[in-house]
């Protein structure tokens, strides 16, 4: 029914091409130590490519592979010591045999247990009786150890005291307070003994879903790798979205300067910390047609069918140069196969209609594009154990669903307009504008063209987001003549008829927070910021519909702010925003309209169009308020530009 929505080493978008070039940048040189980061936004394949990583070490004697997820450890105290103990544990059970691995491993296991009582001591006892810092570095754990002994307090128990000293008499012997580099450049030197004793020639460690973590978290993590574990034969590939690291570092380091040079200081932070970046691309067309023509063959033929396994195939052949063609050839498919089976025909018909829009609409993510073929066959199976499977045509339930899920203005109205009888006037008169066949008649259009755009203005139905409704209505096949009621209902389960925004569940807390004041909005700014792409958008419809739907926008109506907050966070919904702004009531709007969106239109050219929206309300003459604000706003802009 569905396909699985998590990592796997079923390539289907030819993914293996960059991990088997990762495989042979880790094998190249194993002397040295190496970071490389597999760098994409969230559902771009980064975990997939992690897994054929995996796959490609496994039977090698000379080559371990340890696989290390940091979402997972969130909660623990210490990431440093938790990254390293899970690093230590699996080379241990990777080499049961071997008795000097086993030995320099305890050492080491031993340097990090100190590091975390002396830690968590600190922590509950020494700072809170003796007002001595909590310690972050191996200094301080010299500095907590003597506070001990020295001071004592509720937190030196006999317990703690023997642990301290006896970890002080094995690692920090007489050290003093200048001694830290020392301490870390002796962990470094175990661990590279650790290494040399386990006979191998690299220790490739995989680093999952750190950009899911909390800021410090992170940090914290790729601390750890360059300050401890980076020694020779070592190899770190480091799956993550860099714009979320980035954030992570901002956070960390707030009282950095934004930027040095052409670049900023979490961008240099995070090359710093990588050493061989790559970027997983967004899909094009031709490869969102054959992954959306894919995952319908695997819903309806399974993964071990030979059909499915000789279209992969096929499909692998073509993706190594998609800018050569559109897609899969039926011609090819009918040769490998014999034929070409009736569910495939359905998946090449169908992924050639809705790819050009879901392509754009999910800008290339392979997540989005799985979840939207997901969600429309889970409606399927819903519609058919309701028993009206018969009234749903599954090419005109993927069209509305791109309206929905791209065009929520657009879907909105569809909703609402065919709940009486089923049918849409504007959209059946929409369709049939794009549709129609040139006359042939003579044209008689005037050199200017006045006339006839004038007549289209006229003739164009009045329905939101217009543009792209009119490449939508492009597709086949027309939703003119169908009832739409029972695609309103079965697609109800993120909207209901009337447009209202269904609950979002975890998210419904942060959209009080960004719907309250300015206050609260800033307060948000972590949580928005932590926000994946498809929450960030179901967050911002839910906004959107709100500002919309007030009954007054004279005064700066709730969620105006927590869009702008959004937007300043999440890029690629900076756009949506100047659309909405665009399509908002002129004759309704107060001068708060003008102010509070620059942070959230940083791209020059959407912040020329926002200068150009300025400059058409300061130019109309419906509103004076409203012309008044923005004229002023226009003369400030100005005088910054000159600046």
């Amino acid at each position: 029914m569905i396909v699985a929505d998590n990592e796997t080493a079923v390539d289907l978008l030819y993914y293996q091409a960059v991990a088997r070039t990762v495989v042979r940048v880790v094998a190249e040189k194993p002397d040295e130590p190496l970071s490389v980061g597999v760098h994409g936004d969230w559902g771009a394949g980064k975990s997939s490519v992690l897994m054929m990583v995996e796959e490609a070490f496994e039977g090698s004697e000379r080559i371990l592979c340890v696989r290390f997820n940091g979402w997972l450890f969130q909660g623990f105290e210490d990431a440093k010591a938790v990254l390293i103990e899970t690093v230590v544990d699996e080379l241990l059970r990777k080499l049961p045999k071997h008795r000097k691995v086993a030995d320099q491993a305890a050492k080491v296991l031993r340097r990090v247990d100190w590091m975390k009582v002396a830690r968590k001591t600190s922590a509950y006892g020494i700072s809170l009786t003796t007002g001595i810092p909590h310690p972050e570095t191996m200094r301080d754990l010299g500095g907590a150890a003597r506070a001990v002994l020295t001071k004592g307090g509720e937190g030196a128990t006999a317990e703690n005291l023997a642990t301290l000293v006896g970890g002080s008499n094995d690692f920090l012997r007489e050290v003093e307070e200048d001694s830290a580099p020392e301490q870390m450049h002796a962990f470094r030197g175990e661990f590279e003994e650790l290494l040399q004793r386990a006979d191998i020639d690299r220790l490739v460690v995989l680093v999952d879903d750190l950009d899911r973590c909390l800021p410090e978290i992170a940090i914290e993590t790729l601390e750890a790798i360059r300050l401890f574990l980076f020694v020779p034969r070592a190899a770190f590939v480091i799956a993550a979205d860099e714009g979320m690291i980035e954030y992570a570092v901002r956070q960390h380091f707030p009282d950095l300067p934004v930027t040095t040079g052409s670049a900023s200081y979490a961008r240099n932070y995070l090359e710093k910390l990588i050493q061989v970046p790559f970027r997983l691309p967004s899909l094009g067309y031709a490869e969102t047609r054959i992954y959306v023509t894919l995952l319908l063959v695997l819903n309806d033929c399974g993964e071990e069918s030979a059909e499915f396994s000789k279209i992969v195939g096929l499909a692998r052949e073509v993706l190594r140069r998609p800018w050569k063609g559109p897609g899969l050839d039926r011609g090819a498919i009918g040769e490998a196969l014999g034929s070409v089976p009736e569910a495939v025909e359905r998946a090449l018909e169908l992924s050639g209609r809705i790819a050009p829009i879901l392509a754009d609409g999910a800008r290339g993510n392979p997540r989005q594009i799985k979840r939207f073929i997901n969600t429309m066959m889970l409606r399927l199976a819903i519609a058919e154990e309701r028993g009206f499977q018969d009234e749903l045509n599954i090419s005109v339930l993927a069209k509305i669903m791109l309206a929905e899920q791209f065009a929520p203005e657009l879907y909105d109205a569809m909703a609402r307009g065919s709940a009486n009888t089923g049918a849409f006037d504007e959209l059946d008169a929409l369709e049939a504008s794009v549709r129609e066949e040139p006359s042939g008649a003579l044209d008689t259009k005037p050199a200017d063209g006045k006339d006839a755009d004038a007549a289209e203005a006229a003739s164009a139905p009045e329905l939101p987001n217009l543009e792209w409704a009119k490449q939508w209505a492009t597709i086949e096949p027309p939703v003119a003549g169908h009832d739409l009621r029972p695609y309103v209902f079965v697609t109800r389960d993120r909207r209901s008829s009337f447009g209202a925004v269904a609950s979002l569940g975890g998210l419904d807390e942060l959209v009080a927070k960004l719907l309250g004041s300015s206050l609260q909005v800033k307060q948000a700014s972590a949580e928005v910021a932590r926000l994946q792409p498809l929450e960030a958008e179901q967050v911002f419809d839910t906004l959107r519909a709100k500002v919309r739907d007030a009954e007054e926008l004279a005064g700066e109506p709730a969620g105006a702010r927590g869009l702008a907050e959004i937007s300043r966070h999440h890029p690629l919904l900076r756009r949506a925003l100047l659309a909405f702004l665009k399509d908002l009531p002129v004759s309704r709007l107060g001068p708060w309209v003008v102010t509070g969106w620059r942070g959230a239109f940083a791209e020059e050219d959407v912040k020329a169009e926002f200068d150009g929206l300025l400059n058409a309300w300061s130019k109309q003459d419906e509103n004076g308020p409203l012309k008044a604000a923005a004229t002023a706003a226009t003369k400030l802009a100005r005088r910054r530009g000159r600046r």
